[in-house]
């Protein structure tokens, strides 16, 4: 079995593992994208936030799907797709309007200063992959 999951996008569904958003019962949810390197503090405190903003407002999550994206992908375009690295989350986070407000301005001001300063200091460096295929010395 070949496996054409990309974690690079965002959907919904029941009892089914292989989306990243899980609802098997009333009253339950599951991110299944966050790991060990997300903030224990910040991810709950924004998933609280976007989720009151979306009961306040009726947000529409979009269709929930309960295909097996492991061996029954859905076709591009039909789930939002997700940053592919740091430098697009975080320009994710400086166009939305919701984090700010409910997190506080400073907070959210300080979070992409630091992230842009990681993102600067990663860019900023050759990785052996690049000195291995892209210098001809």
């Amino acid at each position: 079995m070949s496996v054409n999951w990309s974690p690079n996008a965002i959907s919904y569904s029941g009892n089914n593992r292989t989306h990243s958003i899980r609802i098997p019962e009333s009253g339950r949810f599951e991110l299944r994208l966050a790991d060990g390197a997300a903030n224990p503090y910040l991810l709950p405190a924004a998933l609280i936030a976007i989720g009151l903003d979306g009961i306040e407002h009726k947000r529409d999550p979009g269709p929930r799907y309960d295909n097996n994206n492991y061996t029954d992908q859905l076709p591009p375009g039909k789930v939002k797709p997700l940053p592919l690295n740091l430098l697009d989350a975080l320009r994710c986070l400086e166009a939305n309007l919701i984090l700010p407000q409910a997190l506080g301005q400073e907070l959210v001001k300080s979070y992409l200063k630091l992230k842009h300063q990681e993102w600067h200091n990663y860019s900023s460096r050759i990785s052996p992959w690049e000195l291995e295929n892209t210098l001809d010395c």
